[in-house]
C-alpha cells in the first residue's frame, strides 16, 4: 500500500466516525450521501475551522453543539441562481401552471431551497400568471443558516444582471427589476413574494410528509445522495403529491431510471414528471 492510499484509508475511517457522531449526537444522517462530495465538504470543514484533521472536527462537533448551524451549512450545497435553467421554469409554465391554475388552492414544496433563490424566482413567475395569491409555498433546507438568508431576501445586485437575462428565456413578462430594490449595490426581493411562502428546517433524510402537494420542486439535489437514500426521497415525494401531482428535478437527475415506477416524464417538459396512477402501468 502506497502511503496515498494509506492517508485515503485513514480518512475514510475519520469521515465514517464524523458521520456516527453527527447520528448519534445530533440525529442528522449523512450516511447514505454520495461519498466523494460529502468527503470533500467535511475536509473543507476541518480547514474553514481548523482542526487540521478531520478527527479533530468531529471532536470539536462533539463538544460544540452551538456551532452545529455552522457545520451544516457547510455540509449542505446552498449554491444556485435566479431562474437557473431557464428552459425548465419556461416548462412548468406551459405545461404545470395551467393545471394548478384549475385548483382552488394550490400547495407547493420547495425541497432543499437554499438561500432562497428558485424560491422568488418561482414566486415572481407564479405571480404574473395570476396563480400567486391562492398558492402556498413551502421552502425547506437543512441548513438554518441558509433558510435565515432566503428569509432575508438580499442579495448582490450584481446578480441580477444574468438574473433578468434568464428571466426573460423563462418567459418573464414584465421586467425583474420590478420584483426588487436596489441600493448599494445590494438587490432586496420585494417582501409580498414572500407573503405566501413558509421557511421551515426539514432533513430529507429523516423527516416525513407534513403537507399534501400539488407541486414538488427539488432541484440539484438528489444527486448527492445514493441509489438507496434517491429512492427513500422519491417515495416521500410520491406519499406527498395529490393525485396526478407534479415533480420538478434538475437536469442531472435521472428519474426515467431511478423514480419509473412512482413517476412518467411530461412530454415536452424537460425535468417535468407526473405522478402515476395506482393502476397506470410504468
Amino acid at each position: 500500500m502506497t502511503e496515498e492510499d494509506d492517508h485515503l484509508a485513514l480518512e475514510a475511517i475519520e469521515v465514517d466516525l464524523f458521520i456516527e457522531a453527527m447520528l448519534r449526537r445530533y440525529g442528522y444522517d449523512f450516511r447514505d450521501y454520495g461519498r466523494t462530495s460529502l468527503t470533500r465538504r467535511v475536509r473543507n470543514l476541518a480547514q474553514q475551522f481548523g482542526t487540521g484533521t478531520i478527527s479533530a472536527l468531529t471532536a470539536l462537533v462533539l463538544h460544540s453543539p452551538e456551532r452545529i448551524g455552522e457545520v451544516i451549512g457547510g455540509l449542505s450545497v446552498p449554491a444556485s441562481d435566479f431562474f437557473r435553467d431557464p428552459a425548465i421554469f419556461r416548462a412548468l409554465k406551459a405545461h404545470v401552471f395551467p393545471v394548478l391554475a384549475s385548483y382552488a388552492r394550490i400547495t407547493i414544496w420547495q425541497a432543499g431551497c437554499a438561500r432562497g433563490e428558485e424560491v422568488y424566482s418561482l414566486a415572481i413567475l407564479l405571480k404574473e400568471a395570476g396563480l400567486y395569491e391562492k398558492s402556498r409555498i413551502f421552502a425547506t433546507d437543512i441548513s438554518e443558516t441558509s433558510l435565515a438568508s432566503a428569509q432575508e431576501g438580499i442579495f448582490p445586485l450584481s446578480d441580477m444582471r444574468d438574473a433578468s437575462r434568464r428571466y426573460f428565456e423563462s418567459g418573464g413578462t414584465q421586467s425583474l427589476s420590478a420584483h426588487y430594490h436596489a441600493r448599494y449595490e445590494r438587490a432586496k426581493l420585494d417582501r409580498g413574494l414572500i407573503d405566501n411562502v413558509t421557511f421551515a428546517e426539514h432533513n430529507l433524510v429523516t423527516d416525513g410528509v407534513f403537507c399534501e402537494a400539488h407541486l414538488i420542486l427539488c432541484r440539484n439535489v438528489m444527486i448527492y445522495f445514493n441509489d438507496r437514500l434517491q429512492a427513500r426521497v422519491l417515495n416521500l415525494f410520491a406519499d406527498t403529491l395529490v393525485r396526478g401531482g407534479f415533480l420538478c428535478v434538475g437536469d442531472r437527475e435521472n428519474l426515467r431510471v431511478a423514480g419509473a415506477s412512482l413517476f412518467r416524464p411530461v412530454e415536452g417538459a424537460p425535468s417535468v414528471f407526473r405522478l402515476r396512477s395506482p393502476v397506470e402501468p410504468p
